[in-house]
């Protein structure tokens, strides 16, 4: 029995076909960036708050200040958006303590597939669920001032819902413009054929050069001098899109997952001195 082979216009179409299919259909952008994990993480003094989304629920965490809970009530929320393969249990209930002295009320949110978020972790569902987040937390806040804080991929979907929303200041933490990092970095050693279809799958929710071009309630940025995830000059395309006042604090020495402190740590208190009474007026939107 002899195989038939098919003629090489033949041939070159079915592998056009299953290259195609690889790339459109297998998600695979999903996989390449998201680290979803759900084991259980102590949340210290957390409290826990589940919201329906996508006919699931969506994990925020909670924890109000030592200084909060003395005055009786909160002057400032800050909507946290952690990075990738991290979770909001693991910080938020710290986090509270670590804003200067500050009555602060910090929600931290879970992405979809992350901790008991439900659902598959999906790039596309990152940005809905920011916005739901935002919605809950305003409803909860009524007319305090809302700052959202994001951390690495959490920048993208704190920029996606400044660009939507009426936030009042934003603190942006090595921000990664996704799409022009897939195509500059990893384009060049597959032609773009791989990296082109993957960049046009990035959702536009998580475009974060085209969001900062739209925004303009005041920001800070903390950039991490020694990033060696995302090259400081990524940082700088979405510092320079970014169409609100904005203060940039250099974090020498810093790698990307590195904690805030020392001279950055007094840095970052003086701009918040600088962000939050801007805050404290209507938000611009």
């Amino acid at each position: 029995m002899k195989l038939r082979i098919l003629p090489p216009p033949w041939r070159l179409l079915a592998i056009g076909v299953v290259y195609f299919a690889v790339i459109f259909f297998a998600r695979l952008p999903d996989h390449l960036i998201l680290f979803p994990t759900r084991a259980p993480i102590d949340a210290g003094g957390a409290v826990r708050k589940a919201i329906p989304f996508q006919n699931g629920e969506l994990e925020l965490w909670t924890a109000i200040s030592r200084r909060a809970q003395q005055n009786g009530r909160v002057d400032t929320y800050v909507l946290r958006f952690y990075g990738n393969a991290d979770r909001a249990e693991r910080w938020v209930a710290a986090e509270a303590e670590e804003w200067n002295n500050r009555a602060v009320e910090i929600w931290g949110m879970n992405y979809p597939g992350f901790g008991g978020s439900t659902g598959p972790a999906r790039l596309s569902r990152i940005g809905p669920a920011a916005l739901t987040a935002f919605d809950e937390l305003q409803r909860h806040a009524n007319s305090n001032p809302i700052v959202l804080y994001g951390a690495s991929l959490g920048t993208c979907a704190a920029l996606h819902v400044a660009a939507h929303r009426p936030v009042a200041g934003l603190i942006l933490h090595n921000p990664p413009p996704l799409r022009q990092i897939i195509l500059r970095q990893f384009g060049w050693w597959n032609l773009w054929l791989l990296a082109g279809p993957i960049a046009l799958q990035i959702p536009q929710d998580l475009d974060s050069v085209a969001n900062a071009k739209a925004i303009h309630a005041p920001a800070m940025f903390l950039l991490a001098e020694k990033d060696e995830v995302v090259a400081p000059r990524y940082h700088r395309l979405v510092v320079g899109a970014y169409a609100g006042e904005k203060r940039v604090i250099s974090l020498p020495g810093a790698y990307h997952n590195s904690p805030i402190e020392d001279a950055a740590l007094a840095d970052f208190y003086k701009a918040l001195d600088w962000l939050l009474p801007k805050a404290s007026s209507p938000p611009a939107f």
